[in-house]
């Protein structure tokens, strides 16, 4: 089996994002690249109930890469800590603005 080694892949209107995330942190925060799963680590400061971990990565990523909150969709995985999120932004801006390069 081939190890995933890429988090981030470009696709029509932006980029797919590969994330692990993990709820309840004291602060939303990028934790590292996951290079055996193709994930970025994120830790987010919402509990997973209702949503709101959901809610939390998607307003971040906005925050981060300087759009709108309802560009960015959770794709895959909205109940479980692997996720695949679209952003309308490039993979090298993704890299950059997340501090990844």
């Amino acid at each position: 089996m081939k190890r995933p080694t890429e988090f981030v892949k470009e696709t029509r209107g932006g980029c797919l994002v590969y994330f692990i995330v993990s709820p309840g942190a004291r602060s939303t925060e990028i934790g590292g690249i996951d290079g055996w799963r193709g994930a970025i680590q994120v830790r987010v400061a919402a509990e997973p109930k209702d949503g709101a971990a959901n809610a939390e990565l998607v307003e971040f990523l906005s925050r981060k890469l300087s759009v709108p909150a309802s560009a960015v969709v959770v794709v895959k995985g909205s109940k479980t800590h692997r996720k695949s999120v679209f952003v309308p932004v490039s993979t090298e801006d993704v890299k950059s603005k997340l501090g990844l390069k």
